[in-house]
């Protein structure tokens, strides 16, 4: 039964600030980095990190060495970056923004929620963050954009197309599942969910005009009465284009090459080319895979 953690952190243009990072998920051989999918104009990295959970008698988990390589990190990342000093074109609320949770393999969401639960709970006590739970960590389900609206996720804050620093009140205006209700402004808030397997697929537009993008995300979402369980950002990437930045809940049911062809159809729409979209991550096959040979490499 094995967990998959995705960490997505604030920062992928400082080096130094991401190599002690990268050591603290070095500590316990038994946790292996996946993969690593760094953004420099969104400055923003994903880390893939996946290991083993074991369960008591009653079949109730009680360890994965997941649990002290994400906090760890989560201490180095907060040591070393600074979200006030941090700026990029894709959203965020904090140094560390988001902390995902899959179940791999034979393992279940309940292991899954039970990880992402006890990250929270570590964080939010050791490092005074407040701590939102999403998805299946939630008590209600709460989904993610919900409380990402709820908290301004979405509402850049320097000239229309960037977040920079902390530009939020410092007492949340929602209270936290851990932590306090006062924000540190070099730390900002994390999201920390558990959920059956989402891919994150981009698609770039060869258009600056930030405005088309947006609309082509929204008619492309299910929020918007786009394509079901599709949620979607337009942002700003890079000097000569904007992109359409996907979420796909069930990528088995609604996957990239559909979304591809609609974007591609709007866009054509606006007289705008499209180039082919990629995923920020390997599959999960990819994944048990390429976990598989490393552990069985390193033993």
């Amino acid at each position: 039964m094995l967990l998959c953690c995705k960490l997505y952190i604030s920062e992928s243009r400082n080096r130094e600030a991401l190599e002690p990072i990268e050591r603290a998920a070095k500590l316990d051989p038994e946790t292996v980095i996946i993969n690593k999918f760094p953004d420099r104009d969104y400055n923003r990295v994903n880390y893939t990190l996946v290991s083993y959970v074991i369960h008591d008698s009653t079949g109730c988990p009680i360890y994965s060495p997941l649990h002290q390589t994400v906090v760890a990190m989560v201490a180095a990342a907060y040591d070393a970056i600074n979200l006030e000093q941090h700026s990029g074109t894709h959203p965020r609320l904090g140094v560390v923004d988001d902390i995902l949770i899959h179940p791999l393999a034979r393992a279940s969401l309940d292991e899954a929620s039970w990880l992402a639960k006890k990250v929270a709970a570590d964080i939010g006590n050791r490092f005074q963050v407040p701590v939102y739970l999403y998805a299946a960590a939630h008590p209600m389900g709460k989904a993610l954009d919900t409380i990402r609206r709820e908290l301004g996720y979405y509402r850049p804050n320097f000239r229309g197309i960037q977040w920079a620093g902390w530009a939020q009140p410092e007492q949340v205006p929602v209270k936290p599942d851990e932590g306090p209700e006062v924000v540190s402004r070099a730390r900002g808030i994390v999201m920390i969910g558990a959920h059956k397997w989402v891919a994150m697929y981009n698609i770039p537009i060869m258009s600056t005009d930030l405005s088309v993008a947006r609309r082509i995300a929204q008619r492309v979402s299910a929020r918007g009465g786009g394509l079901p369980t599709v949620q979607t950002l337009g942002l700003f990437h890079g000097e000569d284009s904007t992109e359409i930045a996907c979420i796909l809940l069930e990528p088995n049911q609604i996957g990239a090459d559909r979304v591809q062809n609609h974007v591609e159809t709007l866009a054509s729409q606006e007289s705008l080319d499209v180039e082919k979209g990629y995923f920020t991550d390997l599959s999960p096959e990819m994944i048990i895979e390429r976990y598989m040979k490393l552990i069985s490499s390193s033993s």
